[in-house]
Formats: C-alpha cells, structure tokens, sequence
C-alpha cells in the first residue's frame, strides 16, 4: 500500500514538473525583456500617434480573435476524431488548451508533443492509442509545411521570405535557414511515416538505438515504444479515406487560421494595406517562415526571438516605429492566451484526473 501511495506520488509529482504554472514566467519575462529593449530602440511617438483606433481596426482585431477561436476548434475537432471519439467535445477542447500551454512553456515543438504524450496517457486512453494520436499529429503537420513551404517558395521566391530591401547577405542567411530547416522536417517527417507504413524497419531503428551506450538505461521504455509502434501503425493503417481527409483538413484549416491571425493584425493596425491576395499571400508566407525559425529557437514558445524578430520579417508593410507594438498585440492575442487559462484549467485538469484513478482504486 505505501508502495502504491508513493509511486502515485511520484507521478502526481511528475505531472506538476511537467506542465508547472511556474514555467509560465520564463516565457512572458523573454517576450515582454524582448519588447522593452524593442521598444527603448525602435518605438517612434509620431507614428504610434498616426494609429487609429477606428472600427476598421477593432473590426480586423476581432476578426484575428475569431481566427483563432476556429483554429482551436479545429483542433479539437481533430483530436476528437484521432482519439476514436474517446474524448468529448469538452474535454477536447479542454486538453488543446493543455497541449498549447505545454507548448508554449517548452523549447521547441517537439517539447510540446512530448508532454502532449505524457498528459494523454493520464486520461487513460491505451497506450497504442495514445501514440497513435500524437504520432499521427506531428506527422501531419509537419506535412503541412513540407507541402506549403515550397509552393511559396515557388511563387514568391526570396520576396517569400525576407523583405526585398534587406542585404543580400541577410536574404540569404534565412534562405539558407529555411532549407535547412525544412531538410531536418523532411528527414523527421519521412522517418516517422515509416514508423506507420513500415513498423518493422522502424522498430529496428529504435532496437538498434537502445543498444548505444549512453541510451542502454532508456533501453526498456524503447523497447516498449517499438512494440507499440506495430500496433499504432495497424491502427492508423486501418483508417478509411475519409478518417484521413478530416484531419488533413482540419490541419489545414488550423495552421491557415494561425497565420493569417498574424496578416489581419498587421493590417488592423496598418491602414495604408490594402487588403488584397497579393498582401495577404505574401504576408502569409513570410509568418509561416517566421513560424517555423521559431519553433527552432532554444526557448519556451519562441519567446524573444519572435518579438524581436517580427519587424525585420515585415520591414516593407510596417513602420519601424511601431513594429514592437504590433508584435506585442500578435502575442497578446495568440500567445500570452494560452498561457493564462493554461494556469486556470491545468490544477482543475490534475484534480479530475486524480478523482478518476481514486475512484477506479
């Protein structure tokens, strides 16, 4: 019985490591250094002034706020169907809230995706199950920019990526950049669509990987995931078209929503934009690259580097003056959200789970 009582702790104990409230700090005190020392730099008063806080303005505000409430839906909606319809529209829409939060407070994506895991395998979806959906999940979205990066690129060309007054240098520094990020996509994306249509070469892969040195003491858990991983694979396989379609839908529609949030802020604050294919195509491309570095970047949610980096990205359509500030307005509506009701649902989240296993003792 103690035996129990102190393994049971120890995963409570694991669960609040994982998505600690007190992770939550790092990342705003980053984005928000970030924009102070942006601020001090670059914030001009005449053009802060020449804003106008017009119905044009909140109007194109909401619209970004609306964006972002499909683009959680879909989501959702995405996890619901990947989780064979265990989970409910609440609770959907209650563990995306956890899984962004995750995000946000990890370095990386993949950092996201492994609490994404973790917190998963708590609602006490099987095991087979609960890989099946994150897999499933980080392969379709890397395919979303495996497929999207290079018809911009096509398109648009280096205009795609960095605004055509930048040094020749710089432009190519972020083009060498984003190849080199999407080869690393490609190898990941490719390697983990193995892991479902070929489970036996996969499995492999990961047998041969215990057995190096330094990973022999995580050899049991590899052991584990390469043994699920069959069963993964035979239950994604067994999908119909259709099941397929939805979440290849869906995750369009979810990442389309996320970056044209960031179009419609700039142009809710820019006036002088005008709302047309050629603007919102080509200041969708430059946020999907913007997007992507920043998943890359050693910190929580891609915090500094994204504030810091928003100007440069969008030199040609914003004011110097006032790039910090819409940077700041982007986070606010799509960032520091997430954060919040992260730190409100999460100890509710932690106290159901702990209620069900009581409850099933």
């Amino acid at each position: 019985m103690a035996k129990e009582q102190s393994i049971e702790s120890k995963e409570q104990g694991e669960i609040h490591d994982s998505l600690s409230i007190r992770k939550v700090i790092y990342p705003i005190l980053l984005g928000l250094g970030a924009v102070l020392y942006l601020v001090y730099r670059q914030f001009n008063v005449e053009d802060f002034l020449s804003i106008k806080w017009n119905g044009y303005t909140f109007g194109f505000l909401f619209i970004s706020i609306v964006l972002y409430v499909i683009r959680h839906i879909a989501m959702s909606w995405r996890l619901k169907i990947l989780s064979g319809h265990f989970f409910k529209w609440r609770k959907s829409i209650q563990l995306i809230f956890i899984w962004e939060f995750a995000s946000a407070v990890s370095p990386t994506s993949l950092g996201g995706s492994a609490v994404a895991l973790f917190l998963l395998a708590q609602e006490r979806l099987s095991g087979a199950k609960t890989v099946a959906l994150v897999l499933y999940s980080v392969i379709v979205d890397t395919f979303f920019f495996l497929i999207t990066i290079p018809l911009l690129y096509i398109y648009w060309g280096d205009l795609g990526i960095r605004a055509a007054n930048d040094t020749p240098a710089l432009i190519s520094t972020f083009r060498n950049t984003m190849w080199g990020l999407y080869a690393f996509m490609f190898v990941y994306g490719v390697f983990m669509l193995v892991g479902i249509f070929k489970p036996s070469i996969f499995s492999t892969i990961i047998r041969a990987l215990a057995r190096i040195p330094f990973l022999k003491r995580f050899k049991e858990g590899l052991f584990k995931t390469a043994d699920e991983l069959k069963i993964t694979a035979s239950e994604i396989r067994k999908e119909p078209f259709v099941y397929h379609l939805k979440i290849a839908l869906l995750t369009f529609v979810a990442w389309l929503c996320r970056f044209l949030a960031i179009v419609v802020i700039i142009m809710a604050i820019v006036h002088n934009i005008e709302p047309s294919f050629y603007n919102f195509n080509l200041l969708f491309s430059r946020s999907e690259l913007m997007h992507s570095i920043a998943q890359f970047f050693p910190t929580p949610g891609g915090a500094g580097f994204s504030e810091w980096a928003f100007y440069g990205f969008y030199k040609d359509f914003v004011p110097k003056g006032i790039g910090t500030i819409i940077a700041l307005i982007w986070r606010i509506i799509t960032y520091y959200p997430y954060l919040i009701i992260g730190v409100i649902i999460i100890p509710t989240w932690i106290r159901q789970v702990w209620i069900k296993r009581k409850r099933k003792v």
